[in-house]
């Protein structure tokens, strides 16, 4: 026995979801989730099953055989015209043998025998082939006289009563051409996010509207509207720290010595190409002197671009494996949840992920802590030593941190942000993702703890530093960099902001 999972495309008519339930039934299926709603798509329910190989087969074939059973997504073509018919009885039933004959779907009619033009009915069609639409259109011109008011081939237009049509089409455009396969599951996966959604009491439309507007925001923000705001350290007489923090998720840190650069997180793929050319222009060069990555967990905004570099790639064994899984949520209490699974799979989509190659787990932890988190092992860049600290799962599980006491440096991955210093674009690109997931975070408890301990590394090191005039400076995974300033994160230093289009 197996889980399978289709579309079915059925008629808005009384008795379809019976007879489809009894097809089901028929060949001994058991139904997991079927959801289907009037208010978003008449027409498009889905369907998981638990059935044999052989009894999913044949209750496809039967579904197939009815008309049922959604295979494909061909976009729609939308025809509007209005059409000049004769004031008789039987006119419009006439005008409607062709447009039936043709296979549309009239999304709209309008005519008023009182009012402004009394003979003219404006009718919206949707149509899948172009074909139809011009053997429709030559037979009505022979017949009446006819205004193309609108034609679209694009599914801009499309209404809601193909609701679910139009939303692939939308996904085309952010990701190109793909196999229908491919949109038929992304489609089923949006649908069961948008489900879980309203049973917690969302609009499930919203969920539609935060995944097309989180591709859109990225290929928005990308190529010549690309920007970010940068921040340079001097960390010692040799060596520099560098923060980008990029238009969309999280900043990438570049350590630069004379003989080395070590890179920390590395933002999304899609901008891989821009931020190469901000390294550049920044006097960094093409990072021929990149030894090593460091990641400090698995989401696409801080691991996406590492595929791109063929230098060893440092990071925790539990974030190999929620890269391997496609599942942020992977070794937490929330792993099985579909939220989690389904935001992992789209953002890595959308985002252009690149998995890391030369993957280097971080060894199991040893018996040294700091405050409750515990010391992985250490490394060296050029004269600063870091430790990588484990987190405890409250973000997600294998998440780590690097943290240098001698030298006031605390990177502290999407842990401890300074929130208000992001931007109003950025807070709200951070929003969609926390609307999908209900919650950023896998475990909110755990989460509240990595904070409090890390707070308190950094209230540590200030104290041992006072002396010597200097601060711990907090590299969260967003916004900027930041000090403490009566328990709260402040910006700190100078913040310069990049632009492509003006560097080009």
């Amino acid at each position: 026995m197996g889980k399978f999972s289709f579309i079915a495309h059925m008629p808005d008519a009384p008795g379809s979801l019976h007879r489809a339930a009894e097809i089901i039934k028929k060949y001994d299926g058991n139904i997991n989730r079927i959801q289907f709603d009037r208010r978003i798509d008449p027409g498009t329910v889905f369907y998981e099953v638990t059935a044999s190989d052989v009894s999913y087969q044949k209750i496809t074939d039967e579904l197939a055989a009815i008309g049922y059973l959604q295979s494909s997504i061909k976009p729609l073509d939308f025809l509007k015209f209005c059409v000049y018919l004769p004031h008789q009885p039987g006119a419009l039933y006439e005008f409607l043998s062709y447009t039936t004959s043709a296979g549309a779907n009239i999304a709209l009619i309008d005519f008023d025998d009182k009012g402004r033009h009394p003979n003219r009915l404006t009718v919206s069609l949707n149509l899948e082939q172009s074909t139809v639409i011009d053997t429709l259109l030559d037979q009505l011109k022979s017949r009446y006289r006819l205004e193309i008011i609108e034609y679209d081939k694009t599914g801009r237009h499309l209404d809601d009563t193909v609701f679910y049509v139009r939303y692939a089409q939308e996904v085309r455009e952010l990701i190109g051409e793909s196999e229908e396969a491919f949109l038929l599951s992304f489609m089923a996966d949006t649908n069961h996010i948008a489900q879980e959604l309203m049973d917690r009491g969302f609009d499930p439309r919203k969920a539609f509207d935060c995944v097309l507007t989180t591709g859109r925001t990225l290929n928005a923000t990308n190529g010549d509207r690309f920007y970010a705001d940068v921040q340079q350290f001097p960390l010692t007489l040799d060596t520099t720290l560098f923060c980008f923090q990029l238009p969309c998720g999280g900043s990438i840190f570049l350590i630069q010595t004379p003989d080395e650069l070590v890179m920390i997180d590395t933002g999304y793929g899609i901008y891989h190409e821009a931020v190469m050319t901000m390294f550049s222009h920044n006097g960094l060069g093409n990072l021929r002197n990149l030894s090593c990555i460091v990641v400090t967990h698995a989401d696409g905004d801080h691991c996406g671009a590492a595929g791109f570099f063929k230098v060893p790639v440092f990071l925790h064994k539990d974030t190999r494996e929620i890269i391997r899984t496609n599942n942020r949520a992977y070794g937490s209490r929330n792993q099985e949840s579909v939220l989690e699974e389904f935001y992992t799979k789209m953002i890595n989509l959308f985002s252009g992920f690149n998995a890391p190659q030369d993957i280097r787990c971080f060894p199991d932890p040893s018996e040294k802590f700091r405050a409750t988190l515990p010391v992985l092992r250490t490394m060296q860049v050029g004269d600063i030593t870091l430790e990588i600290l484990e987190g405890l799962g409250g973000h997600t599980c294998g998440q780590v941190f690097l943290y240098s006491p001698a030298h006031g440096l605390l990177f502290a991955a999407d842990a401890l942000i300074n929130f208000s210093s992001l931007s109003t674009e950025r807070a709200d690109y951070s929003s969609l993702a926390a609307f999908l997931v209900t919650s950023v975070n896998v475990n909110s408890e755990l989460a509240k703890q990595e904070r409090i301990a890390l707070l308190a590394l950094a209230e540590e090191t200030d104290r041992a530093l006072a002396s010597t005039g200097r601060r711990c400076l907090i590299c969260g995974g967003h916004g900027a960099v930041s000090v403490l300033e009566n328990g709260k994160l402040v910006p700190f230093g100078e913040i310069k902001r990049y632009e492509a289009k003006k560097s080009a």
